[in-house]
């Protein structure tokens, strides 16, 4: 059983999909792309907060994500790359020129939040 602050962290995850979803059919690419990230992120932050661990940087959150989750083998480590690429992906979207992600790369990161989102369902048993 999960708590209920897991599980709160857990639904902001499914409405950021959402919204990068929506994002993309808008033409909004640089957008949807950070919002992927966002959507890894919250799943990070509950996988994080099961072990009791809160973190107030994204660096932070991704170092410890690697420690806790990726070198021990409790996820794939695939999982870590793609969040680090992801979260590079939101300073373009959000701060940079968003031209420099592609319509390719906002999917590309859609799919692996999608893919994520399972992963961390499958390991909570939701």
């Amino acid at each position: 059983m999960i708590s209920p602050e897991i599980q709160q962290i857990l639904n902001y995850a499914d409405e950021s999909h959402e919204a990068a979803k929506v994002l993309i059919k808008g033409g909004f690419i640089g957008f949807s792309a950070a919002q992927s990230y966002y959507t890894m992120f919250y799943l990070v932050e509950a996988l994080l907060l099961s072990k009791g661990l809160k973190y107030s940087s994204h660096s932070a959150v991704i170092a410890a994500y690697g420690k806790e989750f990726s070198k021990t083998g409790l996820l794939d480590s695939k999982f870590h790359r793609r969040l680090i690429e992801a979260e590079e992906r939101r300073e373009d979207g959000h701060y940079g020129t968003s031209k420099n992600i592609s319509d390719k790369d906002a999917l590309e990161s859609f799919e692996w939040a999608e893919e994520f989102i399972q992963a961390v369902k499958e390991y909570f048993g939701v």
